[in-house]
């Protein structure tokens, strides 16, 4: 059964996506959204990096949960900021030393900074292990840099056990 569907997960969410995005009335529609479930996973197959294996799956909640709370308030930051006077911005560029060694862990940090309105991930060095990052406003780089490692390097090395 794996070589059908080597990424199971993924060949569910083709398959829900499709029936959503094409409101899947007739059974060609839902053969066809089962072919590509099926096909899709299968071609992308050798792009997908070996992930580590999550341990601690209930920190995958918390950091869910942590990052989904960091976007609504960063979401209201940004927007103030970006309203108000521009010369009290403090844009800046800031390395963030990783302790992370895996590079999908370190992709997977530089996704969620990305995400987070405010910063930008602009490249994951993997030879130095340095996250570098765009901050749209950051009065103390050092603060930035401890609040990504604590808010969310942290939590990402507990849930794979790094």
């Amino acid at each position: 059964m794996r070589w059908l569907l080597p990424r199971p997960l993924l060949s569910a969410t083709v398959f829900l996506l499709w029936a959503v995005i094409t409101n899947a009335a007739s059974l060609a529609l839902l053969l066809l959204g089962g072919l590509l479930a099926i096909a899709v996973p299968r071609l992308t197959l050798p792009f997908w990096p070996d992930p580590p294996r999550l341990v601690r799956p209930w920190r995958a909640v918390r950091l869910f949960a942590v990052f989904a709370a960091d976007i609504v308030t960063a979401n209201w930051r940004v927007a103030r900021q970006v309203v108000g006077p521009l010369y009290r911005l403090s844009p800046t560029l800031v390395e963030v030393p990783l302790d992370l060694r895996d590079p999908f862990l370190a992709t997977l940090l530089g996704s969620i900074v990305s995400l987070t309105p405010g910063t930008v991930a602009i490249d994951v060095d993997r030879q130095r292990w340095v996250l570098l990052v765009h901050a749209l406003d950051a009065p103390d780089p050092q603060a930035l840099v401890r609040e990504i490692k604590d808010r969310y390097e942290l939590p990402l090395k507990e849930m794979f056990a790094c």
